[in-house]
């Protein structure tokens, strides 16, 4: 009996031997793996999470493309966004600029293959950076409806081209359904160049925050130099005119920063670049090295492996020591920090400009810093903040987050900016703060940073990594704006306490003089006239206005190029609800002696007269 069992379980576990796989069977299903296959399984990972984010990200990624484009060819940027609802939860979605077009030969890779783009390999702020963003959105209309892009470009002083593709994810390849000229584009492009891209697409409609109407109008703000036409599905046209008619200043290409590099990253670097000495080598391929730095990096790094080692050795007779020697020496030497004229800041004037468009608030501030550093690359921080107004004083301050002028929609917990306002002390500005919170009250703050190689914390590019002298920076910035902030409401306080005290003066001012007129036979008149200027005297700072030091300034001033602050009157709550704010004088009775009151002072005169004479 026990034979028969162990016999049946020999032949049973011989079987299951037999349906294993060998290793030769397992190499055969071996395979490489495309880009393009792997996004489309985890399209996630690009910003298409859901039908209501992938609408947003298509827009956000085409219209990134022609802000970039039009600002490289000096171009005054002109889009326009159509959103067309096709079915219940199908979209057509049409943006197109007046950029300078696209070359016929580079549309099929630009649109219809991941990973292909001038960008990535440049040290030079841009909006885009992976070369996935654009061509990611086709590949999700390709994945939801079925239907390829159709790409219209012209270029100036050639014929316009209808190109219709979509993306072969197996091969990361893109596939031409059509191509062909158009004759009559100038319907399209009155200019006689630029780009219209339609992508069709799954996706859900919906306003409010995070959404496509939120993306443009933040887009708007942080970009004052670009006009946009925005038609959403209900058909509604919406503008966001030009804050500014001047392009910012381009942006130019660095070299690496040696500060910036791993050991693995130098070494592949030694091992590409053809023959030449080490010092020619560290001169060409990185910024801020000269002759005589280079020439102490390599002594410094001959010290380190105790071999001959000057800077006129060859880098092909450089090993692994030697490499990882130079390495050292990089990460030990003094170099100054990489140039800062590959980045473009917004600017506080243009931030203010954007802000005054879109917010409608009383008070308004702007800070930028000064160029900073982390792993090599370059970076700089903006934050403009307004206040008061028509901003709702209830509800938590409201964070606009920004990378190269790219608005962050979400993601938000996860990213620097947030938790930089957050670790700041606004109750020392006057705001109302809880423990670990973001401060509440009536109040708009916006965080741009600026930098060659902005740290996004993934793929789909809503979030900036935390690294610490990133938060530092909008921490700097943050205080500096709410410095000016708090100045600027301990000084309204004021201004209101004095406003109080003139309105009282005011409601009994017509009285006293009357009185003291009784007392003393002096003229009510010249009575209420001395009151009224001692008056206005003791409460002078209720009519003063501020700059942004929070000092007095003439109604007179006006905002200079260099000023960082303002303030808009009109967008100011009444001082004194009782009474009109412009004149606290004017309109009341009591504030000057009534007619009787005059005819009494008459008769007294007349009656003072005829007693001397009797007398």
């Amino acid at each position: 009996m026990d034979t028969g069992r162990r016999d049946m379980a020999m032949a049973a576990a011989k079987t299951k031997r037999k349906n294993r796989a060998t290793a030769e069977e397992m190499a055969s299903r071996q395979r490489e793996i495309s880009v393009s296959e792997f996004f489309a399984k985890n399209r996630h990972l690009l910003g298409f999470d859901n039908p209501r984010k992938a609408l947003l990200t298509t827009v956000k990624e085409a219209v990134d493309n022609a802000l970039d484009a039009c600002e490289e060819a000096g171009i005054l940027p002109e889009i326009q966004v159509t959103l067309l609802q096709v079915e219940e939860t199908r979209f057509k979605v049409t943006i197109r600029d007046n950029g300078p077009g696209i070359v016929r030969k580079q549309i099929d890779n630009i649109f219809g293959k991941l990973l292909y783009g001038s960008k990535f390999h440049r040290m030079k702020m841009s909006r885009g950076q992976q070369g996935i963003g654009i061509s990611a959105a086709g590949m999700y209309g390709l994945m939801t409806t079925g239907k390829p892009l159709k790409i219209i470009s012209k270029i100036k002083r050639k014929p316009a081209h209808e190109v219709t593709l979509k993306i072969d994810t197996s091969k990361n390849r893109p596939e031409v359904v059509s191509d062909k000229e158009v004759p009559n584009a100038d319907k399209h492009f009155p200019e006689g160049h630029g780009t219209m891209v339609t992508i069709e697409l799954e996706a859900r409609y919906q306003k409010g925050k995070q959404s496509v109407d939120e993306y443009l109008e933040q887009t708007a703000i942080a970009n004052p130099h670009a006009w946009f036409v925005y038609v959403n599905p209900a058909n509604e046209t919406i503008e966001f005119p030009r804050g500014v008619d001047e392009l910012p200043d381009e942006a130019k290409e660095i070299k690496p920063h040696p500060k910036g590099i791993e050991l693995g990253t130098l070494i592949q670097m030694l091992e590409r670049t053809e023959p030449k000495s080490v010092s020619a080598f560290l001169q060409d391929e990185f910024s801020r090295v000269g002759q005589r730095k280079a020439s102490e990096l390599v002594t410094v790094a001959a010290k380190k492996t105790g071999k001959t080692m000057t800077p006129r050795t060859r880098i092909s007779t450089m090993g692994h020591d030697e490499a990882e020697a130079l390495y050292k020496a990089i990460q030990e030497t003094t170099i100054m920090a990489p140039p800062t004229d590959c980045l473009v800041p917004i600017g506080s004037r243009a931030m203010l400009a954007g802000l005054l468009k879109e917010v409608k608030a009383e008070f308004f501030s702007a800070a930028t810093r000064p160029p900073a550093v982390y792993r090599g690359n370059p970076f700089q921080i903006e934050v403009a903040i307004a206040y008061g107004g028509k901003l709702s004083s209830e509800e938590s301050a409201r964070v606009l987050r920004f990378a190269n002028r790219v608005p962050l929609l979400y993601q938000q917990s996860a990213c620097s900016s947030f938790k930089a306002v957050m670790e700041t002390s606004w109750k020392n500005y006057g705001l109302s703060q809880p423990r670990n919170g973001m401060p509440v009250g009536p109040l708009v703050v916006l965080i741009h940073m600026a930098s060659v190689w902005v740290p996004f914390t993934s793929e789909s590019k809503e979030a900036i990594a935390d690294y610490d002298e990133i938060r530092k920076e909008m921490k700097l910035a943050l205080q500096e704006c709410g410095r000016k902030l708090g100045i600027y409401l301990r000084r309204r306080t004021r201004m209101k306490k004095e406003a109080e005290r003139r309105s009282v003066f005011e409601r009994y001012i017509g009285e006293i003089a009357n009185a003291c007129e009784s007392v003393t036979g002096t003229s009510a008149e010249k009575i209420y006239e001395a009151l009224k200027k001692q008056a206005a005297r003791k409460t002078a700072e209720a009519d003063t206005q501020l700059d942004e030091d929070g000092k007095v300034i003439d109604r007179s001033s006006r905002l200079d190029d260099d000023e960082q602050v303002i303030i808009i009157e009109d967008a100011i709550p009444d001082i004194d609800d009782e009474g009109p704010q412009s004149d606290l004088f004017e309109g009341t009775r009591l504030a000057s002696p009534s007619a009787r009151s005059k005819k009494k002072t008459k008769a007294r005169k007349k009656k003072k007269k005829t007693t001397r004479r009797t007398g």
